[in-house]
């Protein structure tokens, strides 16, 4: 039998018919991956809902603290270590309807979906170009805590924005305990929205380091209380404070300026040169540390101060004092207090660390006389009003160096209609809370003060601000008030009151959580980008 001869492979067919294996091999999977494409691109749009816009962006090189300070310009240079964006806003503009608010277009929802990429499964040994569903890996890439931290700060600015668009004078928003109402506030129901909230997210990590009596204590029963209370309640961990640093809004530095001049300052000297080294060595120990000081430069830390000295204390660190949030109450914007950044917050005096006898007072119609003051001889603006009314004895401006014996400081504030409350060395003064509390229309006579909350409040429907130039006019100026108009803002002063009592447990809307409301606020002005990995 002849066996069959096989043909010699041809050179051209072997050539085209490899060739066209090949190219099935290629284009079959190229077309589906190309209708792939096409169809997700008609879902999704090629503009990345990941991309933070914000105005103003401001721009700094994260060095440690100790680098010097750098000037701000303006930048969209990428390759930074870490960015800060420090809206325009101030303390008064934030919750107006229109203002720019610096704010992150990223959508609530985007905010937290969760980024997706599918893996297809199209190896070397599925040659027929198909691809294998049941081979389908999904990878998940999860946001960090600080990427979701941000995002919520988003969300929260977006929300408020929207609610100061509504311009009623009574918030829309529900609360079952109170709902902020009438001309004392800027916007109502901005205000309340951001309150909410801060409720939600607002979370305050003390850093541990330091001991007491200097750190992590303050005073309580003094003139000094309001930062010693405040101090103590963030120690003691009931409202906003957290145990994990990576999931806070901002950073407290819990170190006393009263404690500070009680224990280092030397009066024969007048030198705070031990105080300002302390503070110094504080921050270097947290920003060594710890990531967050150098992350920021200290933009997201605040230290609080009821002391004068407390702008001072702040000076011996630059980052401190003019990136840092400052809660003071020396708010004197001609020392460096910045309003944009800084929280001005009352001085409460509580001899007792109480305020049981100090609420309340008779109606309008049983006050007496016009306005009271008495106080001893303490800075110029005092000089100035002692020196034009204490000796005249008007039975309608009663002002005193010293109350004759027998007489009740109490009982003057609560039988007059207006309480003059000028201020001393510094600014600040505790008769504007003791006013308040005494329902007392505040008179402030000031120059350069930034009054607690102002950036809610709106201090002009509740009370008479004075300049120093018109202390000779005080009586006309008040006499010129006409009774419809004082009664409204009687009215006013004890609905304010609840912003400003001390709890011995904080309550909803008092003055620990006012305080707290100031620092939340500053901290929505600021936004602060993650440093790339490995720089």
């Amino acid at each position: 039998m002849t066996l069959p001869i096989d043909k010699p492979h041809s050179p051209s067919s072997s050539f085209w018919s490899s060739s066209l294996n090949l190219v099935l091999f290629l284009v079959i999977p190229l077309v589906v991956f190309l209708v792939l494409v096409s169809t997700s691109s008609s879902l999704f749009p090629l503009s990345s809902p990941w991309t933070w816009r914000f105005g103003n962006s401001v721009s700094h090189s994260f060095a440690s603290y100790t680098s010097s300070l750098i000037e701000e310009t303006p930048t969209n240079n990428s390759n930074i270590k870490g960015s800060i964006s420090n809206g325009s806003l101030t303390d008064s503009s934030f919750l107006e309807a229109g203002t720019d608010y610096s704010a992150s277009n990223i959508s609530f929802s985007d905010a937290f979906i969760e980024k997706e990429t599918v893996q297809l499964d199209m190896s070397k040994n599925n040659e027929s170009g198909e691809i294998d569903v049941s081979s389908t890996t999904r990878v998940v890439k999860r946001n960090s805590k600080f990427e979701r931290v941000e995002a919520n700060l988003a969300r929260a600015r977006s929300s408020i924005k929207e609610a100061a668009l509504v311009r009623n004078l009574t918030s829309i928003h529900q609360d079952p305990d109170y709902v902020p109402d009438g001309p004392i506030y800027r916007n109502a129901n901005a205000f309340h929205r951001s309150y909410l909230e801060m409720e939600k997210l607002f979370k305050i990590y003390v850093y541990q380091e330091g001991e007491p009596p200097i750190f992590h204590n303050g005073p309580c029963r003094s003139i000094y209380s309001s930062e010693g209370r405040f101090i103590h309640e963030l120690e003691k961990g009931k409202f906003y404070r957290t145990e994990d640093p990576d999931e806070a809004l901002v950073y407290f530095l819990p170190f006393s300026v009263v404690m500070l001049v009680h224990y280092l300052y030397e009066p024969e000297t007048l030198n705070t040169d031990a105080i300002g080294r302390t503070v110094v060595d504080y921050i270097d120990v947290i920003a060594s540390k710890h990531p967050y000081w150098n992350r920021s430069l200290g933009a997201d830390h605040f230290m609080l101060s009821c002391h004068d000295w407390g702008p001072r204390a702040s000076s011996y660190v630059p980052h401190l004092f003019h990136k840092s949030i400052r809660v003071l109450c020396n708010a004197n914007t001609s020392e460096g207090f910045n309003p944009t950044k800084d929280a001005s917050f009352p001085e409460i005096n509580l001899l007792t660390g109480e305020v049981e006898g100090l609420l309340g007072g008779p109606s309008p119609s049983r006050r007496s006389f016009l306005a009271f003051f008495a106080g001893r001889l303490h800075g110029y603006i005092r000089y100035l009003l002692l020196n034009e009314w204490k000796d005249k004895q008007d039975p309608d401006v009663q002002v005193y160096d010293q109350l004759p014996k027998g007489v009740s400081y109490m009982s003057k504030l609560k039988n007059s209609r207006f309480c003059l409350c000028p201020s001393g060395y510094e600014v600040a003064s505790p008769r504007i809370v003791e006013a308040i509390y005494a329902e007392c229309v505040p008179v402030l006579i000031s120059d350069s003060y930034v009054p607690p909350f102002s950036d809610v409040l709106n201090w002009n429907s509740f009370s008479v601000q004075v300049a120093v130039k018109d202390i000779p006019n005080i009586k006309k100026i008040l006499t010129g008030i006409s009774r419809r108009q004082y009664l409204r803002m009687q009215r006013r002063v004890k609905q304010v009151q609840r912003h400003f009592v001390v709890n011995a447990t904080p309550k909803r809307y008092d003055v620990f959580h006012m305080i707290t409301h100031s620092i939340w606020l500053r901290r929505l002005n600021i936004h602060i980008r993650q440093p790339a990995a490995g720089l």
